[in-house]
């Protein structure tokens, strides 16, 4: 249908991030998953289809480690859908040693932070021409205690896994509340949301981060339970016009206080244009 909703979404191919996907899909989206893995990913395209009837899926690749690769696919998907309706940053990881990419970037904050930072950007234009539009960055409560030291993002004086995965969290957050001011009266909403503490393979990583995923892991909702917030910021009426918050539980909710220093997100700004090249 040409004029068919366009609806993007990275890391679908498991856990939270399928059902976001199939929620998009059940509400009529077109839905675009962009996913490192061709077999999973044509994997998650089957299971959507088999969940929700007539659904209308496309997959598109990329390493999200790789901020070329996810320039390049975020290019790609704009000149294949020059209006695009929504995007789900959802792809994220924790790592139990500090790895850098293949372009240098340390690897916690490249996936979680750089990563949509880049998309968001390659796709702007998509989404400005289909606003009213939605940016949904999929954050975490983990941000919520994190402290972020802009000389330091990528940890090169002081590492540590768990600490690593917060401030990259944050620094989402700081860059979803900043450019939701940048792209005010445009129509395009930009929000982050902590999904719940859900069951997925996020924290299974060898070492004390893995011990401790475990043993919350059956205080954990599902994956099911755990997209009602990121589909309620991306399909619902009930949201339309909002923009720049913090969302728990489908409501608004009081983030980090160093995320409302704009100082301090302003230079988070600049230092992650720096990083992105």
């Amino acid at each position: 249908m040409a004029d068919q909703k366009i609806a993007v979404i990275t890391g679908a191919t498991a856990g939270l991030g399928r059902w976001v996907a199939l929620g998009l899909a059940r509400a009529g989206y077109h839905t675009v998953i962009v996913a490192r893995d061709a077999a999973r990913g044509e994997d998650t395209r089957r299971w959507i289809a088999s969940q929700a009837r007539g659904a209308v899926t496309e997959l598109m690749l990329a390493d999200l480690s790789s901020l070329k690769q996810t320039r390049e696919v975020g290019q790609a998907i704009a000149a294949a859908h020059p209006r695009i309706d929504v995007l789900v940053n959802n792809a994220g990881l924790i790592t139990p040693k500090r790895q850098v990419t293949m372009e240098g970037r340390e690897m916690i904050l490249a996936v979680n932070h750089l990563a949509p930072f880049v998309l968001t950007d390659a796709l702007l234009p998509a989404l400005r021409a289909g606003a009213p539009s939605r940016v949904v960055n999929v954050g975490s409560t983990a941000s919520d205690r994190a402290n972020l030291k802009v000389d330091d993002l990528e940890g090169e004086r002081s590492w540590y896994a768990m600490s690593a995965y917060c401030r990259s969290k944050l620094a989402l957050m700081m860059a979803t509340f900043e450019r939701a001011r940048r792209l005010e009266g445009t129509g395009v909403a930009v929000n982050v949301v902590h999904p719940g503490v859900v069951a997925t393979t996020l924290g299974t990583v060898p070492g004390p981060v893995g011990w401790g995923w475990a043993a919350l892991r059956p205080f954990m909702i599902t994956p099911e339970q755990g997209a009602r917030t990121p589909l309620h910021l991306a399909l619902s009426p009930l949201v339309e016009g909002a923009t720049g918050r913090y969302w728990k539980r489908s409501r608004p909710a009081r983030p980090n206080r160093q995320a409302l220093d704009y100082t301090l997100v302003r230079q988070l700004w600049r230092e992650t244009e720096r990083l992105i090249g």
